[in-house]
């Protein structure tokens, strides 16, 4: 029976509306209370007490790329499943074609050709492009290719928006099919000069005495499609969001400074509107001269202070993308920096920024102890938090910092010197040396030279040769950190990550703690 719109807002239009008004003032009223007792200064010690801020639940919400993995990985398994059975009864439609009922039937005769089938259905059709599209996502999202050609996972992985619509017209064929009428034709039912070939003749006439016969023919009609109900919640929250990033980042950022650093590494401060981020947080770039299409993150290394309303990135160049954007930034290779007044700013190529989006290093103040390791260009999670501290550490809850750097080449750890350098003065000055425990390692020793520059020597005397001896480290921080819970944070090779997962999870450091956190981007 078809739905008249009017009717039905005349009818219950009515209390549908009050209803909506009154979900809608509801949820008004409780965004505005949470955001004030969220926001709100004067509840920051009770956030503290009742422990509003759970560092349990952001550390689940770290894991949702991993939960991303293991939903694809699902989502492939099952449907090699889904698949392998329509398969099956694919062949058995050809089969097993009934003559007795035709409209049962998705085969158009006994024997026909099952890839045939296929071929002319719309089940068929839609599940194949399903099953490219399915595996070409798979396939490119290996870490293999993202490390090689970042477009091609980031592109292919784009075609879920292909996939979702053909999902949705997947059902549309009905190949599978019930029957509406049972009660007239009960399954089984004996029709009108049938015997059941089961049973003897005079059973069979007690069946048809009893009732057992059927009053009509069977009637047969696809099964309702309910993907909508499983995708459209999702794609409404997924919409709702892309809209919202859209709004966020639409005015291009100013580009203030570019700086080249060694080992092929660009610093990038900028000028947004309004920005407002916390040490660890990252933000993704979009500039559509390279490409319109590719979003790229990167970890904030500078947030906007009272003092400095910039905020800074590092970014190593490696692959297309970073290569085509360096260019654009710095034409000439041999520039070692652009620093321009404002009046005098050549014409940088169009950027967007879109966030901050929050990370597992926003957490290394809300411990007692921290042990932030670095591997390389991974360090640029930690140099945010380092400038924090260089602003001030008395308001923050961390009382010491072990903070380890490992490089290939030395010349890496030039990145960050000064800040270093600026923090280590600065805690000597104020008697509190023992707040930053600085330990360097440089793991390439072919014509190894030395920091010699005199305004570097608190790096110097803390840089080794070779590569950290972990357990020695984790030994040494729960001996003097007992019945404590120690934030481990980890932003580097997969190696060094491996190793220190394996050491959080280690029963030998009795009373002490080490909760593992890692940033990744790949």
């Amino acid at each position: 029976m078809a739905l008249s719109v009017r009717s039905w807002v005349a009818n219950e239009g009515g209390k549908h509306l009050v209803l909506v008004l009154w979900l809608g003032a509801n949820t008004l009223l409780f965004m505005r209370t949470f955001l004030m007792y969220y926001c709100g200064q004067q509840y920051h010690y009770l956030h503290q007490m009742l422990g509003v801020r759970s560092r349990k639940a952001r550390r689940l919400l770290d894991k949702s790329k991993t939960f991303h993995v293991a939903c694809g990985v699902a989502i492939c398994v099952f449907s090699v499943v889904h698949v392998s059975a329509h398969l099956v009864n694919v062949v058995n439609f050809s089969v097993r074609y009934s003559e007795e009922f035709p409209s049962l039937n998705v085969a158009r005769y006994r024997g026909e050709d099952p890839r045939l089938i296929i071929l002319t259905t719309v089940p068929g059709i839609t599940g194949i492009l399903l099953v490219l599209i399915l595996f070409l996502m798979f396939t490119a999202s290996s870490y293999c290719i993202r490390v090689s050609n970042y477009e091609i996972f980031w592109y292919t992985h784009n075609l879920f928006i292909v996939f979702y619509i053909i999902l949705i017209v997947h059902v549309v064929g009905g190949a599978l099919k019930y029957q509406t009428n049972f009660e007239a034709h009960p399954p089984g039912c004996l029709r009108a000069n049938q015997t059941n070939p089961d049973k003897t003749e005079e059973e069979s006439g007690q069946a048809v005495g009893d009732g057992w016969s059927c009053r009509e023919e069977a009637r047969f009609q696809p099964n309702s499609p309910e993907t909508w109900l499983w995708v459209s919640g999702p794609l409404c929250l997924y919409c709702a969001e892309r809209l919202y990033r859209y709004i966020r980042s639409y005015s291009p950022v100013t580009i203030v400074a570019v700086v080249r650093h060694p080992c092929d590494v660009i610093e990038l401060r900028m000028l947004k509107k309004d920005f407002k981020a916390h040490p660890g947080q990252y933000i993704v770039l979009n500039c559509p001269s390279v490409s319109s299409f590719e979003n790229h993150p990167f970890t904030l290394t500078a947030c906007p202070t009272e003092k400095k309303e910039t905020l800074g990135i590092h970014l190593r160049v490696v692959g297309d993308w970073t290569e085509r954007f360096t260019e654009l930034l710095l034409p000439d290779p041999g520039a070692e920096s652009e620093i321009l007044p404002m009046v005098q700013q050549r014409r940088y190529p169009k950027l967007y920024v879109d966030g901050p989006f929050g990370s597992s290093s926003q957490e290394v103040f809300n411990y007692e102890v921290s042990l932030c390791v670095a591997g390389g260009i991974g360090v640029t999670p930690f140099a945010c938090v380092l400038h924090a501290l260089l602003d001030g550490w008395r308001h923050f809850r961390l009382r010491r910092l072990y903070f380890v750097w490992v490089c290939r080449e030395l010349q890496s750890f030039y990145w960050f010197a000064e800040l270093l350098c600026a923090l280590h003065h600065k805690l000597w000055k104020e008697n509190r040396p023992d707040y930053l425990n600085l330990q360097l390692f440089v793991s390439q020793t072919d014509g190894l030279q030395n920091i010699s520059e005199e305004r570097y020597r608190p790096l110097s005397s803390r840089l080794m040769i070779g590569r950290p001896r972990w357990k020695l480290l984790f030994e040494e921080i729960g001996r003097t950190n007992k019945h404590k819970r120690v934030g481990v944070f980890c932003c580097g090779p997969k190696g060094i990550s491996r190793t220190l997962h394996g050491l959080c999870n280690s029963d030998r450091y009795s009373g002490t703690t080490f909760e593992f956190n890692k940033e990744s981007f790949s």
